[in-house]
């Protein structure tokens, strides 16, 4: 007896599936894919008691091809049935016998109790020749009264139209220990390099059973229309547990050479039977078509694959710099890692494509201080380009490349690179406005290792006949636990009509200790009569050929991160004392002055009191305290020049030969000293006098304080 069951084809309300033998998937509007068995085809028993071939494949094998296949033994009596009183058999359409061996895990499934089913799994070498449709599984009663000791009770043979291939937005029924799981493909990514297709597999897995299940260590591959079998890599699958109605999704990746056809590929899943050192099918999926991963645009996320795992990035914003008579066109980037387990942080590099045209070769930029990418982490990179300033364009596209060395055949061989185009991000007029800090308020970076925060203090001009020279005083306080280098830095001030006035910054080389503050002195040299009403100070961290600028001898060739900052108005009062003047990170209080000539010398006494910002580093080169005394009959005027560097020595350490600098501390009766043997005969002319107070830099001044007193009376 021959019992043929053919393909089904059912229509409901509501609903529509397609019934493929082996592998049944109803398609709902809101909900995953539900998986349904159905029979390949049922041998009766006895009474209402049959066989029911479940599921058979076929494998490319090392001496041929492997055939598995799954019966059910469905016991609808009222009494124990024994398999060991039946036996499965395959066989070809043309007559071959194939010798049909249980798996070990089933050798012991003898009884099956009434009302209940057991599943058992055969497996037999085929010939290479041998396809799934030329297979019959034949079921036999052994029958001691018959001339060969048994009796046929009927056979399956597989259908011509056939397959085991889970078709596309179909799910498979998967047991697991007597558990069902289904699974399901949501997603398929391939990229390509000169070399390899990079192919990556979403997998669902839902388990719709009562009790939880770990997963078996499967082994996945990829089938190609020829039957070729590359295997794929599963992230997150070792021990992997799933609770009843729980679903987690897998990503499988892997690398298939160029030259296979990218056309009608298969993803085969099967569990390694150790003790025969068999790949047994477990199922096979029909791959959907590739997800398209050009058209990325701002803010949304997109994901590429490697041998490492899977990545998804982030394109934050793109922004368009001044470099001197060059704009810097820099992308901000986020890579994540969403999967459960670390990742290296791969090899990346990109380019730009303007209005599909010109291309702007970049560099990558690394901007934390990390060395990998932990569970759930991420890290921000920046990629940079350079373009004329006076360059338009109202389209912009980001490729995103990875680069992968080969490993050398020799210590002589260097290795190959091979450049993987893995992403596109396009943007149609989406060069973003840098972000502007209202004046007073502050800005944080949240780079790994260098987490700071930033603000302009203040601004001050100092002018000379031709020129003014335009500061701003930026503060950098560090976040970090640990004592932290200040990043380098770019700066460029903007007028509002979009004139760039390129900046430079006094570094601060000490490092600066936890919660300790940094004061960078940021100035440029603006012509006399420019105004500098509403200027705002663009600031952005130093690259040098593709990193971020470290060490005394590092050259910026370009800068990324770029903020804006509004600057404070400028404090142009005068004061008309000495005391509490300020020098930030320093303030000066002079009192008690008094003036004297006394054996043909000038001489002018002061107490001071000169105080520092504590936990505060600063690089006070070219920056002087300017004492200017001027008789008011213009009889005496001199200068006197004190150097901000000399300032951090406590008057207590200071040595005989330095006491006439000022120091940090308290000092009376300071002393200066100047021979003038003509000034006794002036004494009935000299009235009254001014002691003035400028901050010097760079050999331009700026007027802080002016006290006018009495000769020869000592002042409060």
């Amino acid at each position: 007896m021959k019992i043929k069951f053919h393909h089904i084809r059912l229509a409901t309300i509501a609903l529509s599936a397609t019934l493929v033998l082996g592998a049944v998937t109803p398609v709902w509007a809101d909900s995953s894919p539900a998986a349904i068995s159905v029979a390949i085809g049922k041998v009766p028993i006895t009474g209402s008691s049959y066989f029911e071939l479940k599921q058979i494949h076929v494998l490319p094998d090392q001496s041929g091809k492997l055939a598995t296949f799954t019966i059910s033994i469905h016991n609808e009596g009222s009494s124990e049935l024994q398999f060991i009183d039946y036996w499965a058999r395959l066989k070809s359409k043309s007559g071959n016998q194939f010798s049909a061996r249980l798996v070990p895990a089933d050798k012991d499934k003898n009884r099956v109790a009434p009302g209940s089913t057991t599943d058992l799994t055969f497996y037999a070498n085929v010939n290479a020749t041998t396809n799934l449709q030329d297979l019959v599984v034949q079921f036999i009663k052994w029958d001691f009264s018959q001339t060969n000791f048994e009796r046929v009770l009927g056979e399956v043979a597989v259908p011509a139209d056939f397959t085991d291939v889970t078709p596309t937005d179909s799910a498979a029924s998967i047991s697991i220990g007597g558990v069902q799981v289904n699974a399901s493909i949501k997603k398929f990514v391939s990229n390509k390099n000169e070399k390899y297709h990079v192919p990556t597999v979403y997998l669902t897995l839902e388990n719709v059973g009562n009790n939880a299940v770990t997963i078996p260590s499967y082994l996945f591959s990829i089938r190609t229309s020829e039957g070729l079998l590359y295997p794929v890599e599963a992230k997150g699958i070792k021990d992997l547990k799933i609770n009843p109605k729980e679903q987690k999704e897998i990503q499988l990746s892997g690398s298939i050479p160029v030259a296979v056809a990218a056309d009608a590929w298969q993803l085969s899943v099967a569990e390694t039977i150790a003790d025969l050192k068999l790949n047994v099918a477990v199922a096979n999926f029909q791959l959907p078509a590739v997800s398209k991963q050009d058209g990325g645009s701002i803010g949304k996320e997109y994901t590429f694959t490697n041998k490492s795992g899977v990545y998804t990035t982030q394109l934050n914003g793109l922004h368009r710099l001044p470099w001197d008579d060059q704009d810097i066109l820099t992308a901000d980037l986020t890579l994540f890692n969403k999967g459960d387990e670390s990742l290296p942080i791969p090899k990346l590099s990109g380019y730009f494509m303007l209005d599909d045209a010109v291309k702007i070769d970049a560099k990558l930029i690394q901007t934390e201080k990390v060395i990998g990418l932990g569970a759930k982490g991420n890290v921000n990179l920046q990629i940079a380009g350079k373009v004329p300033y006076t360059y338009e364009f109202s389209k912009v596209k980001l490729v995103l490349q990875e680069n992968e060395t080969d490993t050398p055949a020799s210590g002589t061989d260097k290795g190959s690179t091979t450049t993987t185009d893995v992403l596109e991000f396009s943007a149609q007029s989406e060069i973003q406005a840098i972000p502007f800090v209202n004046s007073g308020e502050s800005y944080t970076t949240n780079d790994v290792g260098r987490k700071a925060k930033y603000a302009v203090r203040n601004v001050s001009t100092y002018e000379d006949k031709t020129n003014i020279m335009f500061s701003a005083m930026v503060e950098v306080t560090n976040l970090e636990k640990r004592f932290s280098t200040v990043s380098k830095l770019v700066a460029n001030f903007r007028s509002p009509d979009g004139t760039i006035f390129p900046a430079s910054v006094a570094e601060v080389k000490n490092k600066i200790s936890p919660t300790g503050k940094a004061l960078l002195n940021v100035w440029a040299t603006v012509p006399k009569g420019f105004s500098t009403a509403n200027m705002n100070l663009l600031l952005g961290e130093a690259v040098t050929e593709g990193k971020l600028s470290e060490g005394e001898k590092a050259v910026a060739d370009s800068y990324v991160n770029p903020v804006s900052y509004w600057l404070p108005d400028e404090k142009k009062e005068v004061a008309k004392t000495l005391k509490n003047v300020d020098l930030f990170p320093y303030t000066i209080s002079i009192d008690k002055i008094s003036t004297a000539v006394e054996d043909n010398l000038f001489k002018l006494k002061f107490n001071y009191e000169l105080t520092k910002e504590k936990l505060t580093e600063i690089n006070t080169e070219g920056h002087n305290l300017l004492l200017v005394f001027e008789d008011g009959g213009g009889i005496k005027r001199f200068e006197k020049k004190f150097d901000f560097k000399d300032f951090d020595v406590y008057n207590g350490d200071s040595t005989a030969d330095e006491d006439t600098k000022i120091r940090l501390g308290k000092r009376e009766k300071f002393l200066i000293s100047i021979s003038d043997p003509g000034l006794i005969f002036n004494t009935k002319y000299l009235e009254k006098y001014k002691l003035s107070v400028y901050d010097e830099f760079q050999g331009q001044r700026k007027l802080l304080a002016t006290q006018t007193a009495d000769w020869f009376i000592t002042t409060d």
